[in-house]
Parts: structure tokens; sequence; C-alpha cells
């Protein structure tokens, strides 16, 4: 399921056409996920500085490391004279940086003064795009005026195409195929680290018809009564009896991801966990039949409000964000997030992470569940069960 050329260049169109909303004459493009999206530079060199320059009109030109500008070459539809690699020298050395050298060369090629006193967009929260890269545009480039782009890409992301959808199909098999193994190797005397590998075997084999990426998050495992915090991983602990352990992974595919978690109880669960269980499920069902074009994303936020606190809860975090392509560190598309106050209306085929975790006092409880807006309703990406997972002790 290859993106067309036609589909890229519908891209670039509403990229354009978002940067002449925005007043800008040219943006930066540091983010992995937005390199992938227009162009299909796919590699692992985000941790070096790279970056795509997109006028308002004319050819892009992608500035990379001289080494990844092969995988350039190899992955992205850009024609060879619009790829650059700035000097090996360039990369860590603590009195330069590459982005001199990329000043320079955009200079050389002219594209310097045509822009001179008008605004230049750029990645500013992206998470590999340092300040002293800023630094070095600024001292190097002081005819521009540089402004945050304010995830101009990300924001044009947010409605996927066909095309992506099929792709974001294609990731829930693998997510499946990762959950699955979580739930069967998730026992009493298993190492944490065992499971992980299995998990992550899940992820890099995928399907038969469906092969699996790298996901952007590595599997987390709150276990026991770390389970009241999330964003933890493993360790080379065993699994013990009574302990809840909250699984949260994706299926990869293409670069594109579905996320899902799960709790698993080995053992009978307390009572307040069951009780948290049953609140999260009636909340999540809430949400989910709420779901569909036109609706405010601040709407499914209060649905879920209201129901936690028939139950005596409530949830301070967001209930959820945008999801879709995906690089590390993170998954999100950090655009819409699902909680109150926010105003975004839904609209067909906006994709997201609907997450349902509750981290008490020494326990927690979580289940999400990746969905896209149809067109008069919702579509589930995964059909696991939404409660919690007993094995052993029923």
């Amino acid at each position: 399921m290859p993106i067309s050329r036609e589909e890229y260049a519908a891209r670039l169109h509403n990229v354009r056409a978002r940067m002449t909303e925005q007043n800008l004459a040219a943006i930066l493009v540091s983010d992995p996920a937005n390199l992938y999206y227009l162009i299909g530079y796919n590699a692992w060199s985000f941790y070096t500085p790279q970056f795509l320059f997109v006028p308002a009109s004319g050819d892009m030109i992608f500035y990379s490391r001289a080494m990844d500008a092969f995988g350039a070459f190899r992955t992205a539809w850009l024609p060879p004279e619009n790829i650059v690699g700035y000097p090996e020298h360039y990369v860590h050395h603590g009195e330069i940086h590459p982005f001199d050298w990329v000043a320079g060369d955009l200079r050389e090629r002219g594209l310097v003064s045509p822009i001179a006193g008008e605004q230049v967009g750029l990645d500013l929260d992206a998470h590999f795009f340092s300040p002293k890269a800023y630094r070095s545009l600024v001292q190097g480039l002081p005819e521009w005026d540089f402004v945050d782009s304010h995830e101009l890409v990300n924001w044009v992301r947010l409605i996927k195409s066909p095309a992506e959808i099929d792709l974001m199909r294609a990731a829930s098999r693998v997510c499946t195929e990762a959950m699955n193994a979580a739930i069967e190797h998730v026992r009493v005397g298993a190492r944490q680290c065992d499971v992980a590998a299995e998990i992550s075997r899940a992820q890099a084999a995928g399907t038969a018809e469906f092969g699996g990426d790298y996901p952007a998050i590595v599997p987390m495992m709150p276990t026991g009564q770390a389970a009241d915090t999330p964003h933890l991983t493993w360790n080379s602990e065993p699994f013990e009896d009574h302990q809840a352990v909250i699984v949260e992974l994706a299926g990869a595919h293409k670069r594109y991801h579905t996320p899902l978690a799960r709790t698993i109880m080995l053992g009978k669960p307390s009572k307040r966990l069951q009780k948290v269980a049953g609140a999260v499920g009636e909340g999540l069902e809430a949400v989910l039949d709420l779901v569909r074009p036109g609706i405010l994303a601040t709407e499914l936020s209060e649905a879920w409000d209201i129901t936690l606190a028939k139950h005596g809860y409530q949830k301070p975090s967001r209930l959820g964000y945008s999801i879709g392509i995906g690089y590390p560190p993170d998954w999100g598309e950090r655009t819409v997030s699902l909680r109150s106050g926010e105003q975004t209306e839904l609209q067909e085929n906006m994709t997201f992470h609907l997450i349902c975790g509750m981290w008490m006092d020494n326990y927690g409880y979580e289940v999400s569940e990746p969905f896209r807006v149809s067109a008069d309703g919702v579509e589930t990406f995964t059909d696991f069960p939404r409660e919690l997972i007993q094995k052993g002790n029923e």
C-alpha cells in the first residue's frame, strides 16, 4: 500500500496552503514524522541535525548528514540533486554546528535573499530540534525572521487519506499480534524482560501479510503497586501472583501506528480494582458512543468525566490524542488532545488513541482503544474485549 506521488503532491499543496494562512515564506521541517509524510524519508538519522527546506513555491531541499543522504536517495521521492549531505566533521563537534554549513549552502544557491525579511517557520517543539540548532540558524541566516510554525505539518496530517487509513488498519493487525503475545506470556514466574522480548518479536514480525515496523515507544508494563504510575517499562523481575500488569504497546506498519492498552490480572482481582474496571468500561463506551463528525473533542472528555464522577472517580490527565505516523520517542501527533476545553471539531478520518487509564494509590488500571472517526460514527481498529483480563485463580 505505497503512498502515490499524487498523494505526496496533495500533501505539499495542503502544507503550502496552510503556510499562506500563517504568512510563511518557507518552513524548515525537522520532525522525522513530518519528513516521512512529505517526502517518504525513513531512516534512523534523526539524532543528528537535519531538515527539509520547503519554500512557498519552488523545489524542496533535504539537508542531512552526508552518510544519511544515501538513505534519502533510497527512501525519499525527491530527485538526487535536491538531497544534500553536510560534511562529516560537522557531526557532534563542540565548536561548529551542521546548520552553519547548511546556511552557507542555502546562500550559495541564492535561496536566502528572496526570503529576506519574511517569516520562516521552524518545528520549535520537535523532539530533535535543539537550542543549538536554532542558534546556528539565527546566526547563519540573519535575513530571515524565524517564527514557530506551530506544528503546521502535524495539523495537515490530522485528517488521513484512504491510503493512510488502510496503513493504520494494517498496523492494527500487527498490534493485535503483539497484544496476543503479551496476554499469552504474562504469567506468574515469567520474567518481565522475557515477556517484553516476546512482545517485541511480535511487533517486528507482524503478520504474513503485513510486516511489523519498530514502534515509536517500547512496550510499557507497569506492574503490581507500580501500576499506579504510567510510562514504566520493564525489569528482570518475575511476575507474581495477585499482581495486575498494565500492558501498553503499539503495532506499526510503514511508520503508521495503532497503540493499545489492556490490564492483565494474575489471580483474583481486588474489589477496588473491579470497581475501577467497571467504571472505566462504562466511561469508554460512553465516549465511543458519542464519536461522529461534527462533535467537539471536549464533548468526549465531558462524557468521560460525567461517567467517572457517578462512580466517585476523576481523571486529571487527558483522555487521548491524535495518532498516525510515529517515530521515537512518541507515537502521538502533538495536535488534538481529547480533554476538557479542546474545541477541535471531529472530522471523518481523524484517528485517535483513547486512553482510559486510572492511576490510583499503589494500583492502577488501563484500557485504551485506537479509533477512526467514520462518516457516521466510529471505527475501532482492534476488537479486544474492553475489560480486565484475568489469568489464573479465576
